[in-house]
């Protein structure tokens, strides 16, 4: 049985239709991609020169201004109560009790067994290097 060739088209656009939708919605997730632009107003053919100072001091200036930015949260692009790591709730429900560490014997020589008691030496904080 042949199938209506309006039935047909009308499936086609359709599709179409709902590729491009889901092509769009795609591009606007990969723009966020990245966060805010850090240089806005810069041509992107201008781009590598200003990021890399331009010339001007090694781009010192440039640097210490997006790190001004960053900490003062100019851009609002992050937030530390948002952004924090969630905490782990199997260490909060652990009943672990933690002893005390295993205690190390001291190595440190107080005495030299091949000197005599007359060893100007002898005694606690004998250097290592003698």
């Amino acid at each position: 049985m042949a199938e209506n060739p309006e039935d047909v088209e009308a499936e086609r656009r359709s599709r179409a239709a709902a590729e491009a939708e889901e092509a769009d919605a795609a591009a606007g997730e990969a723009a966020d991609i990245g966060g805010p632009d850090p240089m806005p107003g810069v041509d992107p053919a201008d781009r590598a020169v200003a990021e890399g100072g331009g010339g001007e001091a090694e781009g010192f200036e440039l640097a210490e201004d997006a790190l001004i930015r960053q900490a003062s949260h100019e851009d609002n692009a992050s937030d530390p109560t948002v952004d924090a790591f969630t905490p782990e709730s199997e260490s909060d429900r652990s009943t672990a009790v933690y002893g005390e560490p295993d205690e190390v014997d001291s190595t440190e020589v107080t005495s030299d067994p091949s000197e005599g008691p007359d060893d100007p030496g002898q005694g606690p904080g004998l250097a290592a290097d003698r």
